[in-house]
C-alpha cells in the first residue's frame, strides 16, 4: 500500500513539474521579441510606399535609357549607311558599344523588378 502511494505521489509530482516546465517554455516564447518583417513594405514620410516610388522610378529610368538606344541605334544606322561597303569606322564600333551598354543596363533594370 505504501509502495502505491508512493509510485501515485511521484506520478503526480512528474505530471505538476512538466507542466510547470511548459508553462515555463510558453512565457519564454510569447516574450521574445517578433523581427521586423523585411519583407513589410515601408511608406515614405508622403505616405506612398517607398516598393511602388522605387519601382516607378526604375520604370521611368528603364524608358529614359530606351530612347537613348533607339537614337544610338539610329545613328549606327546612319553612319553605316555613309561609311560605305568596306568601311568601318572607329566612331561605328563605339556606338556599337554605348549600344550594348544600354541594353545592358535596361535588362538589368527589369530583371531586378
Amino acid at each position: 500500500m505504501a509502495h502505491s502511494r508512493r509510485l501515485a505521489l511521484l506520478a503526480v509530482l512528474g505530471a505538476v513539474g512538466l507542466n510547470a516546465q511548459r508553462a515555463d517554455q510558453q512565457d519564454q516564447r510569447e516574450s521574445l521579441p517578433i523581427p521586423p518583417n523585411p519583407d513589410a513594405d515601408r511608406k515614405l514620410p508622403n505616405g506612398k510606399s517607398m516598393k511602388d516610388e522605387i519601382a516607378r522610378h526604375d520604370h521611368e529610368l528603364a524608358l529614359k535609357d530606351a530612347d537613348e538606344l533607339i537614337s544610338a541605334a539610329k545613328d549606327l544606322k546612319t553612319q553605316l549607311e555613309k561609311a560605305g561597303n568596306y568601311v568601318v569606322p572607329v566612331a561605328t564600333l563605339k556606338k556599337t558599344e554605348e549600344i550594348e551598354k544600354l541594353a545592358r543596363r535596361i535588362r538589368g533594370r527589369l530583371k531586378q523588378g
